[in-house]
């Protein structure tokens, strides 16, 4: 049995901490975009977050009405709209926080963990935030993206997405699930299976950037 754990000691903790960040940041598609990332993607409307990784682009549907406030933490990291604190410097940010980072650890079948900035499993963003649980959304399937803690109600950064063959139901009620993979899973199984010692990627895989994309509904042509 896998667990999917951070270092509970080394984690940075502040009150306010699931203060909400919106989605300023977010590329909200008008009719012509919206019709060019249809035509490329195939999706239907939504918010996504796409993940440029030196081993592809892997896109996941953001479950905001079933895990609010921990679409709203990533998404607000990711673009840069919410403040966060480097674990090693303690110096106060309000940049991209993902972009640059890694997938550092990798367990085929399982999962793949990102988004530390110390990258050892260690880091996260200074704050910590509670855990949001749905009867609707469980470890079921495949290509789950899910927040990693310390035990409950200590979210912060870390998230992983698991893996083809996966199917980890021990972890229903432990990790907040907030998202799926739409595209790009053969991405996630690749990085599941670079070289690895102990789970612990030898050389851990880029994330280049993460941008958020909200494709609106399509206007109805008029009569």
């Amino acid at each position: 049995m896998h667990k999917i754990l951070m270092a509970a000691t080394l984690l940075l903790a502040s009150t306010g901490a699931a203060n909400c960040a919106d989605a300023k940041g977010a590329k909200t598609m008008n009719d012509n975009t919206s019709a060019q990332a249809d035509a490329k993607y195939n999706l239907p409307p939504g918010t996504y977050a796409v993940l440029d990784t030196e081993k592809g682009v892997i896109i996941c549907r953001l479950f905001e009405k079933e895990s609010p406030v921990t679409v709203a933490n990533f998404i607000g990291l990711a673009t840069g709209t919410k403040e966060w604190t480097h674990p090693r410097t303690h110096e106060k940010k309000k940049s991209r926080f993902y972009d640059g980072l890694s997938f550092m650890r990798v367990i085929p079948n399982f999962m793949i963990q990102g988004g530390d900035p110390l990258n050892n499993c260690t880091g996260g963003p200074g704050y910590e935030f509670e855990d949001e649980f749905s009867s609707g959304l469980t470890f079921s399937k495949p290509g789950l993206l899910a927040m990693a803690n310390a035990g409950p109600n200590t979210n912060g950064s870390q998230f992983f997405i698991t893996d083809n063959g996966s199917k980890p139901t021990y972890l229903n009620n432990k990790h907040t699930i907030f998202g799926e993979v739409v595209e790009g899973m053969d991405v996630v199984s690749a990085i599941a299976r670079v070289p690895a010692n102990g789970g612990i990627a030898v050389k851990p895989v880029r994330i280049n950037k993460v941008d958020i994309m909200k494709i609106m509904p399509k206007k109805k042509a008029a009569k």
